[in-house]
């Protein structure tokens, strides 16, 4: 006797089921946004939430980063069946460690296993929220200069039970406290954590109840197929061929002296409908906190697929069953086993990854390319610390004051808050009178920086430019800012973007330069010049309109003579254009 056919759920079911799933996802998002105690996650919106199967496949990740989220939550939800084979309603669990699928130890991130009155297991909820301190060696989750996870000092939790039967074990909530240097803060943020992912739990269930599980299965299994089809007609569009990318992340201690060029191979198969991305060419692991996690390997990967295709084409497992990621064991890139450190996983070579993607992609189909994002965390995206003088309080923050960064691309110029490759501008940029109220500094100045975008048909964003120094007290910035030496490239005949720069000004007025990354002390009176990077540019520029040209020059973005030498545009010195001088430039 044949099994019974599955029941067709109809177009519209399926987008209003959808709908529902992400709304969800959103309404653990508030809730951590709401009552997250620290400013990485209440003003920066450093986190992400989303929604995987209970056999591990992901099925919503609404409005989340996409470094958190595209890969690492299925290896998570593995991790915690491994660990923890018998899961029952009401636990929870604490799971950081980049060895077993999480991006980076700075991300911590609470699993819930949503599970009926009969005691089946049906979806599993995820609320990762990014730390500014997890007890390592110094203040700050981004150390670079870590050469291993011993010198890096994190508090390494692979999927531990931190609730069972809805009751918090106090014991690990101690343990915290008395290792994290702002135990408050951080115990705020956990609370929120288990809030969040009870607020997905309690949804889910009442969704299951209100529904039938059986149709929510036969959802989850109908987005998989909805979205394969969907990304198997996107990649039957593009043209059959193999192209490489490479981009090289500056050198820093731990690293080649040339720096560490990423490199990825990209095999398009239209006739199959498959992407394949080799990124086994890669250096071995690292002496120093750059690796990059196999979660943050597979899932930049994807962003520089992604970035290059139909927008529409759903973010879950069935899509992602089109695109194979290759990676080497003992590789950098997403092979390093412990005990390296990952502490920057998320950003620097992780966006290197999804620039070589992206280039390699805009090889083959460059009407649908997207250069390359600016790099990232400055000094001024660097974490804040000390001990504040208005109350006496220990604080640790990280700055979210901006990065441009945003790529131009065959449709449009780059975004103004991409803030780099792995976030897609999701996260927010800091209130300067936020931080200024909730930190003992002052920012004295945030401009972009004229002449600095990746210039193009579509233009890179502008580098921007951030001044800012302690009011009371002293003020300690830790930051590993790549980019000073290895531009944003541009695609298609674009620019490349303006590069990083990092300086001091002492109290005297001496301006002395920074290194591409450490830590600094400041006292009231000094300064730190931060620049961020900008995007790489698409595109001839003297194929770019010249009333935006225009535009761009009374936006003060670009002066009037690279209005003239680069675009081949002439701005008359009372601010119109002169277009038959602009015809002759351009022939």
């Amino acid at each position: 006797m044949s099994a019974p056919e599955t029941p067709q759920l109809s177009g519209a079911r399926l987008g209003v089921l959808r709908s529902r799933m992400d709304g969800i996802a959103r309404k653990m998002s508030n809730a951590l946004l709401r009552a997250g105690r620290s400013g990485v996650l209440n003003r920066a919106k450093d986190l992400s939430c989303c929604i995987v199967t209970a056999d591990c496949r992901l099925l919503t990740a609404a409005d989340s980063l996409p470094i958190h989220v595209l890969s690492g939550p299925d290896l998570m939800a593995r991790a915690m069946h491994e660990f923890h084979p018998v899961l029952a309603a009401g636990d929870a669990f604490l799971h950081n460690s980049p060895y077993h699928g999480c991006s980076h130890a700075a991300d911590h991130t609470i699993l819930v296993p949503v599970i009926d009155a009969a005691g089946t297991h049906h979806f599993t909820v995820l609320v990762k929220a990014h730390q500014a301190d997890i007890g390592n060696s110094i203040p700050t989750t981004y150390m670079a200069q870590a050469r291993d996870v011993y010198e890096e000092g994190a508090l390494i939790f692979p999927a531990v039970r931190v609730q069972q039967d809805y009751r918090t074990n106090e014991d690990f909530v101690r343990m915290c406290r008395s290792r994290i240097r702002v135990p408050d803060q951080w115990h705020g943020d956990f609370l929120a954590m288990i809030g969040a992912a009870r607020t997905g739990e309690r949804e889910l269930l009442a969704l299951g109840g209100e529904l039938g599980w059986s149709t929510l299965h036969v959802f989850a299994e109908q987005w998989f197929d909805y979205g394969e089809r969907r990304m198997r007609a996107a990649v039957a569009r593009l043209p059959a061929g193999s192209a490489q990318g490479s981009s090289t992340h500056d050198p820093m201690p731990g690293t080649p002296p040339e720096g560490v060029m990423v490199r990825a191979a990209v095999h398009v198969r239209p006739g199959e409908g498959v992407i394949e991305v080799d990124l086994t060419g890669n250096v071995d692991a690292l002496p120093c906190g750059l690796n990059v996690s196999e979660s943050c390997a597979r899932t930049a990967a994807l962003i520089g697929i992604f970035n290059t295709l139909d927008p529409d084409v759903p973010k879950n497992a069935g899509s992602f069953r089109c695109i194979d990621v290759k990676l080497r064991d003992g590789s950098a890139i997403g092979g390093a086993r412990h005990p390296v450190s990952f502490s920057v996983s998320t950003t620097n070579l992780a966006d290197r990854v999804v620039a070589s993607v992206q280039l390699a992609m805009a090889t083959l189909a460059p009407d649908s390319a997207v250069a390359e994002v600016g790099a990232v965390n400055p000094p001024h995206k660097g974490v804040v610390s000390g001990r504040d003088p208005r109350d006496g309080r220990r604080f640790v923050n990280q700055l979210f004051l901006g990065s441009t960064g945003g790529p131009g691309s065959a449709v449009s110029d780059g975004w103004l808050t991409y803030s780099h490759a792995g976030n897609g501008g999701v996260c927010f940029v800091d209130s300067i009178e936020m931080v200024e109220l909730h930190h003992p500094l002052r920012v004295h100045r945030r401009a972009l920086v004229a002449d600095s975008e990746g210039a193009g048909l579509h233009c890179g964003a502008p580098s921007l430019e951030v001044e800012l120094g302690p009011t009371q007290g002293t003020l300690n910035i830790a930051y590993v800012s790549d980019g000073i030496v290895h531009a944003a490239q541009g695609v298609c005949g674009g620019g490349e973007g303006g590069r990083a720069a990092g300086a001091r000004r002492d109290a005297d007025g001496v301006l002395r330069n920074l290194a591409s990354m450490g830590q600094i002390e400041l006292a009231p009176g000094d300064r730190v010049l931060s620049t961020g990077t900008g995007g790489g540019g698409y595109g001839d520029p003297r194929r770019r309109d010249p009333q935006a040209v225009l535009h761009d020059v009374l936006d003060r973005r670009i002066t009037r003579e690279r209005a003239e030498t680069v675009y081949g545009v002439r701005i008359l010195a009372d601010g119109t254009l002169d277009a038959a001088a602009t015809a002759r430039l351009r022939e």
